[in-house]
């Protein structure tokens, strides 16, 4: 992966649009990104991750608004970044969500993130995705790592990494478990626990089974179990073998299967006797009892016979009563008959008198039915006709709403017509005026434009003359710091050459202090010292020269970065006197803020060209409208006047011909209802006329019918017919009597007819409380013989049925148990808790510690320069001290001190040494990793922080270590505000911190 250009807007310390080139800072191999603490140097480094995958590293993304807030309000957040990925130019634009100003009335509203990835093919930009999950997905595809693996492999964050260093065994197996994908193993891990906690109740509950079983047996024959070594019912545990006890199960349920068989056959003998002598004593009582009942049913059969015969003459009174009824019933309907038919005729009369009398006006009395009918004609033609004029009046109302309709028209349209002249007479002078105000606008819109370029120079020439104020002041400070420097490197160096000087001067006094008796003198050789010199001053060692040495040096360099900086300051001062000259800050403002104030006024008109273009065109319609409608009104008014003529005219047509249709009546509608009321009246006479007629012969033949019923029936009057009869309630209870005497008849000559009834009548009645106590003696001693048997039999079942279960009980554990051994067995391996597993380590464990084997010899490899060869990192399997949990062991880690020979802990380490440790381990990581995400090379690194705490020496190793980084073509940022690191990577990106938002500026 290479990064080509980041383009960051209202994001984090970034108000406005920063656009870094990579590009630029790749080609160096070795760039710096410096600033100010709090400029937003880390922020560079979460712009790229926030790209990549739509969050930012470590706890940073916690924080839910990333937008800038120094942005201006409606300045939306977003974040652009180039690279390329396995082959592949990429372009991914981020925004995240964010609140905005509402575009109508107050308040915020929600924007939700979005993104747009593109791919750069056949020269230009394709869309892939705009979907936040797929785009993520494609980059974490593309890279082959997660965001953590990422932000662990590219941005090289040391202060997580100088924790990672000296952290315990548990936190560095949290950091690695999201670098390497050992879920998997703790999966496994978990899934073997699961399962032996799943065999474990499974065999418990098979054991518990096969206990239950035995215990009902116990429960069903009454025999206590067989007692375990212990003195208990056996109860096989899950992971043991299965003890002897159990075998004792099944033989002693079959010895009690044998026992109960034999009571059952004891059982089933005393059943079948008792059962033999029940039949016989209850044969005896049934014989007795169906001899008492005959001899009771005989002489109950006789008292009633005697109590039939004292009721005959009640019996003969009732046939008589029912008889006369029936013979009542066929005469009564025809007397009803004749009786409605006279009073038809009755009422037919009357009604042909009523009628006669309503048209007598209209006809002679005694009129023929012919003449009636005729007469009825006569009128319903007459309507006939009338009712073709409806329609003359129907049209005669419309007439009269159409002319009203057309008079609103004509009086609405006559003040249209008044409106449209008006308008037509005011509208060309607003058009005029309009296009007057229009044309300003345009004039106003094409100057903004270069009153904006002047009020932007204006604005960076004050800028630059600030600017050029405060480098004054610098300037100033750093010529005194640049001669106090000078002074105190001279001063500095006249110590060492005092020192120095001092020492030569006394070193004959230091060489005869070395001398010993009868040792050669190292000068002349002579193993005589007759005369060695002596000094009175005090003579400096080697260690005070030395220090002198290093005292002059750090002087001198104070003084050239001193002298560095005056000259820098000078190169800056220079260029903006340059650009501004002398001008004064308060004239410079005072020009910016005239030419802002144009820029408003001249903006604020030139706003107006739209509105005024608008509304001329509306207006331009607006009169081409009105003319339009002034002779559409015109056309109109002259249609509608012309119709109101032609419906006057045809109102005085149908009044005229309706007069003459109505003739002496009021109305059309009042001639036509006179006539039907006529024609109705003439139809009603000629029609009661032919019903008296109909009803007077229907009234004869009635009578002529009911007097001879009441001949054949024997009835004499009609008075007597009605007294015979009854109702059906009245005969209803008559009849139900005759039945009844006639079954009692019946029933007395079957019972009396019995010949069985007749022969059990002459013995001897029989003892039955007697043979009841019998039968009910042997009943009882039957059931009880019965019941022994059946519970014999049941028990006996039973015990076959829990023996079977027993069986399939063991049988089913037996397997259950030896599952769970094997289950236990591995989980306590893969947990590291089982005596087998010697290393005391969990499966997860192992496989990362195996990982972080590979780590510790990649950072060694650099480590070892770091260090001029005096460190290296040991991985070690021990738990640490105090860490007394099973499975946490192989993640320690120790530092090998080769000046001692000894191992350190990592926390023993000073600050230096512990970040270039970190450094080399972060490096050796991001190896390990690049290689577990299949070889995706990372073409651009960041290393953030840390080199603050390192001297000179270790600093040009650490540098050189990062240097040799850019093999094949990688470029590696270094985050930092160390001043000398400026000098040393001519490559920078500069990230300034100011009140309104932070900037950014790329040299090379």
């Amino acid at each position: 992966m290479r990064l080509h250009r980041l383009t960051i807007t209202a994001f984090g310390p970034f108000s406005g649009t920063e656009d870094i080139d990579f590009d630029a800072l790749s080609d160096a191999g070795l760039f710096l990104i410096r600033g100010r603490t709090g400029a937003g140097k880390t922020s560079v480094l979460d712009a790229v991750c926030f790209a990549l995958y739509g969050q930012v590293p470590g706890v940073r993304n916690a924080a839910k608004n990333l937008r800038s807030d120094h942005a201006a309000p409606g300045t939306a957040p977003e974040v652009s970044l180039e690279t390329t990925i396995r082959g592949r130019r990429l372009r991914v634009t981020r925004s995240p969500a964010w609140e905005r100003p509402k575009l109508r009335g107050t308040g915020t509203t929600s924007e939700k993130a979005r993104v747009l990835l593109q791919e750069f093919e056949r020269g230009a930009w394709t869309a892939l995705s705009t979907r936040l999950d797929e785009a993520g997905e494609v980059v974490t595809r593309l890279l082959g790592m997660n965001p953590a693996q990422f932000c662990q492999v590219a941005l090289l964050p040391q202060g997580e990494f100088a924790g990672f260093l000296r952290a315990g065994a548990e936190e560095r197996r949290k950091v690695l478990e999201k670098l390497f994908a050992a879920e998997v193993f703790t999966q496994v891990e978990k899934w073997l626990a699961d399962r032996r906690q799943a065999t474990h109740r499974r065999a418990d509950e098979l054991s518990a089974a096969a206990q239950s079983v035995a215990d009902r047996i116990a429960e069903t024959t009454g025999s206590p179990a067989p007692l375990g070594p212990r003195g208990q019912v056996p109860a096989p545990r899950p992971g043991d073998a299965v003890p002897l006890d159990l075998d004792v199960l099944p033989g002693w349920a079959a010895g009690l299967a044998a026992d109960l068989a034999v009571a059952a056959d004891a059982a089933a003998d005393a059943a079948r006797t008792s059962a033999a002598a029940l039949d016989a004593t209850r044969a005896a009582l049934d014989a007795a009892r169906v001899r008492a009942e005959a001899q009771t049913r005989r002489a109950a059969a006789l008292a009633r016979k005697q109590a039939l015969e004292e009721r005959a003459a009640e019996r003969s009174d009732l046939a008589s009563r029912l008889d006369a009824a029936a013979r009542a019933d066929r005469v009564l309907p025809l007397l009803r008959a004749a009786e409605d038919r006279r009073h038809r005729a009755v009422q037919a009369a009357r009604r042909e008198d009523e009628t006669r009398e309503r048209v007598a006006v209209l006809l002679p009395p005694g009129a023929s039915d012919d003449v009636l009918g005729k007469a009825e004609r006569d009128r319903r033609d007459e309507v006939a006709a009338l009712e073709t004029r409806r329609s003359a009046v129907r049209r005669l109302h419309e007439l009269a709403g159409e002319r009203e309709r057309a008079d609103r028209e004509i009086a609405a349209l006559t003040e249209r017509a008044r409106r449209a002249e008006a308008a037509l007479a005011a509208l060309p002078a607003r058009v005029e005026e309009r296009r007057t105000a229009l044309a300003a606008a345009q004039r106003a819109a094409a100057s903004v434009p270069g009153l904006r370029a002047a009020a932007e120079h204006a604005e960076r020439r004050r800028d630059d003359a600030r600017r050029r104020d405060r480098v004054a002041l610098d300037l100033a400070a750093a010529e005194d710091a640049h001669r106090a420097a000078v002074d105190e490197a001279q001063r500095v160096k006249d110590v060492a050459q005092h020192l120095l000087q001092a020492r030569l001067d006394g070193m004959a006094a230091v060489l005869a202090g070395e001398l010993r008796e009868g040792t050669p003198c190292a000068v002349c050789g002579s193993a005589e010292h007759p005369a060695p010199a002596v000094s009175t001053a005090v003579i400096p060692d080697e260690d005070e020269i030395e220090r002198a040495r290093e005292a002059t040096a750090r002087a001198d360099r104070a003084r050239d970065a001193a002298h560095n900086e005056v000259s820098r300051l000078s190169a800056e001062h220079a260029a903006l006197v340059e650009s501004v000259g002398d001008a004064s800050v308060a004239d410079l403002d005072t020009v910016l803020a005239d030419a802002r104030a144009e820029l408003t006024e001249t903006t604020g008109r030139a706003a107006d060209e739209t509105a005024h273009e608008t509304a001329l065109r509306a207006e331009e319609k607006e009169l081409e409208a009105a003319g339009a409608e002034a002779e559409e009104i015109a056309r109109t008014l002259a249609t509608r006047r012309a119709r109101a003529a032609e419906h006057a005219a045809e109102q005085d047509r149908l009044r005229a011909e309706l007069d003459r249709a109505r003739g002496d009546d009021p109305s059309l509608d009042a001639r036509v209802d006179r006539l039907r009321h006529e024609a109705d009246a003439l139809r009603a006479a000629a029609d009661a006329a032919r019903d008296a007629v109909i009803a007077r012969d229907e009234r004869a033949a009635a009578r002529a019918a009911a007097d001879a019923a009441l001949a054949d029936e024997g009835f004499r009057t009609p008075e007597d017919a009605r007294a015979a009869a009854l109702t059906d309630e009245q005969q209803a209870p008559l009849r139900d009597r005759q039945r009844r005497f006639d079954r009692e008849e019946a029933f007395v000559r079957e019972e009396l007819d019995n010949a069985e009834l007749r022969a059990a009548a002459d013995g001897p009645a029989p003892d039955l409380p007697a043979l009841e106590n019998a039968f009910a003696v042997a009943e009882a001693a039957r059931t009880a013989a019965a019941s022994a048997a059946d519970q014999a039999r049941r028990r006996g079942a039973r015990l076959d049925q829990l023996r079977a279960e027993l069986s399939a009980a063991l049988h089913a554990w037996r397997p259950a148990a030896e599952e769970h051994a094997v289950a236990a067995r591995l989980a306590g391996l893969a947990s590291g808790k089982d005596p087998a597993n010697r290393r005391d380590m969990s499966l997860s464990a192992y496989v990362l510690a195996a990982r972080l084997e590979q780590v510790v010899h990649a950072a060694n490899e650099r480590l070892g320069r770091m260090s001029s060869g005096r460190y290296v990192l040991a991985h070690t399997v021990e738990k640490a001290a105090g860490d007394r949990s099973r499975g946490a062991g192989g993640l320690g880690l120790r530092v090998a001190d080769a000046w001692t020979g000894q191992t350190r802990d990592p926390a023993t380490l000073s600050g230096g040494e512990s970040f270039i440790t970190s450094l080399a381990l972060a490096l050796g990581l991001a190896d390990v990793v690049t290689d577990e995400a299949g070889g995706t090379e990372i073409n651009t690194l960041f290393v953030d922080e840390g080199f603050g705490t390192l001297d000179e020496d270790t600093l040009d190793e650490v540098m050189d270590v990062l240097d040799g980084l850019r093999d094949g073509g990688r470029a590696v940022g270094v985050v930092s505000h160390v001043a000398e690191l400026r000098a040393r990577v001519p490559a920078q990106l500069h990230v300034r911190k100011e009140r309104a938002g932070s900037t950014t500026d790329v040299r090379v």
